[in-house]
């Protein structure tokens, strides 16, 4: 059976792994395989650590995306991936993957993955999360310090200068591809359900078409 292919993308903060994480537990752990696009940044340690702080994190150039296309069509081939693990502290990846097992649900988190044609024309369910601005800086600004080590002053320079300027170029246009736009993010309990819902009748569909043709 082909896997269903659902894409959750969002400016940063917005929500997304808030709403990756209700399917997750709906739709079932053990019938998903989860991806996020942030471990395939692309691996900078041939870089000085000064010169890696100044990439621009929020352009589409600064994620492998073929090697997560590939990722994605072995998935869908029943084949097993070997996900990358990409150090945020040190903007490298680390020598060890994370090997991700084929499930009939493949769900891939990222604020730009609509951006990205190869990657949407693998796509079953698009979904965007919409959420405030405001709202979105707080939680990148809390996160960053409290996750990835970065002082207020760098990640408010760093908004300025590329997230808010990258957001507006790539990733607001890419909301008109999405199937499904979910304001407010997870806490939309009921956006959540109508997409559990949908994901579901989906896998059930595709389950009667196995049986019919047997």
């Amino acid at each position: 059976m082909k896997p269903v292919v659902v894409g959750v993308c969002g400016g940063t903060g917005s929500g997304k792994t808030t709403v990756s994480q209700a399917i997750l537990n709906r739709v079932g752990l053990d019938r998903i395989a989860f991806i996020q696009h942030d471990s395939y940044y692309c691996d900078l340690s041939h870089l000085p650590i000064e010169e890696r702080a100044r990439i621009n994190f929020d352009h589409p150039d600064a994620l492998e995306n073929e090697l997560l296309v590939r990722h994605l069509r072995q998935l869908c081939a029943g084949q097993p991936a070997a996900i990358p693990i990409y150090d945020f502290t040190a903007h490298t990846r680390r020598p060890e993957t994370r090997p991700v097992e084929p499930r009939r649900v493949i769900l891939v988190e990222g604020i730009l993955i609509f951006a990205d044609k190869a990657l949407r024309k693998l796509m079953d369910v698009k979904i965007y999360v919409d959420t405030d601005a405001d709202l979105r800086f707080i939680r990148r600004l809390e996160r960053d310090i409290a996750e990835r080590g970065r002082t207020m002053e760098s990640v408010v320079r760093q908004y300025l200068e590329t997230v808010r300027p990258m957001h507006l170029e790539f990733v607001e246009p890419s909301k008109r591809y999405a199937d499904i736009i979910i304001p407010e993010g997870g806490f939309n309990t009921i956006a959540v359900d109508m997409v559990v819902a949908r994901i579901a009748a989906m896998l059930e569909e595709s389950s009667s078409n196995v049986l019919r043709n047997l």
